[in-house]
């Protein structure tokens, strides 16, 4: 894994400090970043004496975030609001727009200025959900007090949940006053998980395991199959009823 080649490469000053040399050139028409864009980005961090500290190039898998949400440190904002998907750029980071006087003990030392070499693979602009339209739909509902409305059928061939499998979903969440909390949709990636392991949500791996795949769902989950009596501090809030739009992507 070689750094990029910068020699006679022009580098761009920002008013913050940052720098940025451009290693190649892209079509016109390829989608630039923006803030709340979905990203998806190779990346190889080097400090100033050409040691690697960080790659997801030697790990084999591009790390993917929301631009614009300080998910990332701002160096890494700034720098990749400016290109557009498919460009390769070196970011030549100050301390300040890194990891700060303390820096990230024990892989960062303070006050270190960063190198990264980073590869904008992809921009996906967020998507806004679209709720599922239950009009005229029969509610069901199980022993448990779970309840869902079948929206869209699978086809009859089609694969089933089964506990032990891992199944692909996209989903939308709401609280009961209609107001969105959470979504696959909008982030444009797909949420996995094994079904039947505990790794979601009663609710979820009740109501997921009688779905077929293509199949849309949605599921009405009294809080006791939700995040019970204390919700879950910052996001949900105790014993809230939760509603959820689900689509069943892939049984494997």
């Amino acid at each position: 894994m070689e750094p990029f080649d910068t020699k006679d490469k022009q580098v761009e000053t920002t008013a913050s400090g940052l720098k940025v040399i451009r290693i190649n050139k892209v079509d016109k028409n390829a989608i630039k970043a923006e803030n709340g864009d979905n990203v998806e980005v190779h990346y190889t961090g080097y400090f100033e004496d050409g040691k690697i500290f960080d790659s997801s190039v030697r790990r084999g898998e591009p790390i993917q975030f929301t631009l614009g949400r300080g998910q990332v440190i701002k160096g890494w904002e700034e720098g990749l609001s400016m290109l557009s998907a498919g460009e390769k750029a070196r970011l030549i980071i100050p301390y300040q727009l890194a990891y700060g006087e303390n820096g990230r003990p024990p892989a960062i030392p303070a006050k270190a200025n960063l190198i990264f070499d980073v590869e904008l693979i992809s921009v996906h602009k967020p998507v806004v959900p679209v709720a599922f339209d239950t009009k005229g739909k029969d509610t069901i509902k199980t022993a448990s007090g779970l309840k869902y409305i079948i929206v869209q059928k699978a086809d009859k061939k089609a694969m089933k949940a089964e506990n032990g499998k891992t199944v692909k979903v996209h989903y939308t969440g709401y609280f009961e006053d209609g107001k969105m909390f959470d979504s696959s949709v909008q982030r444009g990636t797909p949420f996995e998980f094994k079904l039947g392991a505990g790794m979601v949500i009663k609710g979820w791996d009740e109501g997921v395991a009688l779905m077929h795949v293509g199949e849309k769902i949605r599921f009405l989950i009294p809080y006791q199959l939700a995040y019970g009596e204390n919700g879950y501090p910052g996001a949900i809030p105790p014993k809230s009823n939760l509603i959820f739009d689900v689509e069943l992507i892939e049984v494997k």
